[in-house]
């Protein structure tokens, strides 16, 4: 079977991958554009696609090779599912091997968006701290306060977890179906608004796509208030970064913590200037173990593919 891998991958990952198929892997920094990507699937009969990689609409005609995008990662909304099922081609993702990794990060910007620790380190880089201060580089204390969670699946959970017992934080969070059976204490609040409201720290976690592109605009915003810090590790067109740009420098909300942008790598003009946002380059499962237990889930799939089994993560039907 011929398999097209668009990155490459941990040493690990890709001596299993060659050990079971005729594999190519691609060494480039650019995610294929549609036209590269429908030359993909006329090559091979199952391609392993990237963030970045645009199997968009336009990528999908008659006659394609492939049966099997078998993504590397947990969010596929670079990958037009209906389209790719429409052509008669599966596709699956990585869900577990992402959800710890991607929890730690969303700890992290909180942490350090709450305690001003990029703006800290800065200052040292410059030159410019005269030593310790009373009232210097004041932030917000994190231990008891409230973290609204915007999406309560594997990730909102694993985030939330952290939060309660780690920090002692009060659980709230927006869904948009009822969620039972945690095994922290948690309440569901009636709406985005509610929870923006209530929040101290609000964390986007849900999946990418067009439902829920810019679901936190300026409004939302606004609802979350001038103590609110906002932290995205979903994707980053679940934020309208416009708006945001403009919540952080008027003071419509303290900070924002960011690992995911709305054009990667490109940011939204003004953003880099603030100093009220922490910026990390989409490090939410950037460990080695990691990503290697992404390649081989997605090498899984591969395999109950080349098999003639049922996928076990399979998305679209």
């Amino acid at each position: 079977m011929k398999l097209l891998v668009t990155r490459r991958m941990t040493e690990r990952a890709e001596a299993a991958l060659r050990a079971r198929f005729d594999t190519t892997l691609l060494d480039r920094t650019q995610g294929l554009t549609p036209a590269e990507a429908a030359q993909a699937m006329r090559d091979h009969d199952a391609v392993m696609p990237t963030l970045g990689d645009r199997f968009s609409a336009e990528a999908f005609s008659q006659g394609l090779r492939c049966r099997l995008l078998a993504n590397f990662g947990a969010g596929y909304n670079h990958i037009d599912v209906a389209a790719a099922a429409a052509a008669g081609i599966a596709v699956t993702n990585t869900p577990d091997a992402v959800t710890e990794a991607t929890a730690d990060i969303a700890l992290t910007l909180i942490l350090m968006t709450a305690r001003r620790a990029g703006e800290g380190e800065r200052l040292l880089r410059r030159g410019d701290w005269i030593g310790w201060q009373p009232t210097q580089l004041l932030g917000r204390h994190v231990s008891g306060k409230t973290v609204g969670i915007i999406g309560m699946g594997r990730i909102g959970q694993a985030i939330a977890r952290r939060c309660h017992f780690g920090f002692g934080m009060t659980v709230a969070f927006h869904n948009r179906s009822r969620v039972t059976g945690l095994d922290f204490p948690a309440r569901q609040a009636e709406g985005l608004e509610a929870l923006l409201k209530a929040a101290d720290f609000a964390v986007v976690a849900v999946p990418g796509g067009a439902g829920t592109r810019h679901l936190i605009g300026a409004a939302e915003l606004a609802q979350l208030g001038r103590q609110g810090i906002l932290v995205n590790i979903a994707r980053g067109d679940v934020v309208d970064e416009a708006a945001l740009v403009a919540a952080l420098r008027d003071g419509t909300i303290a900070g924002a913590g960011l690992d995911v942008y709305e054009r990667e790598p490109v940011l939204a003009p003004g953003l880099i200037d603030l100093e009220n946002v922490t910026l990390l380059p989409h490090l939410g499962t950037a460990a080695e173990e990691v990503r290697t237990d992404m390649a081989m889930r997605a090498l899984s799939n591969l395999l109950a593919f080349a098999e003639g089994r049922d996928l076990p993560d399979r998305v679209n039907r």
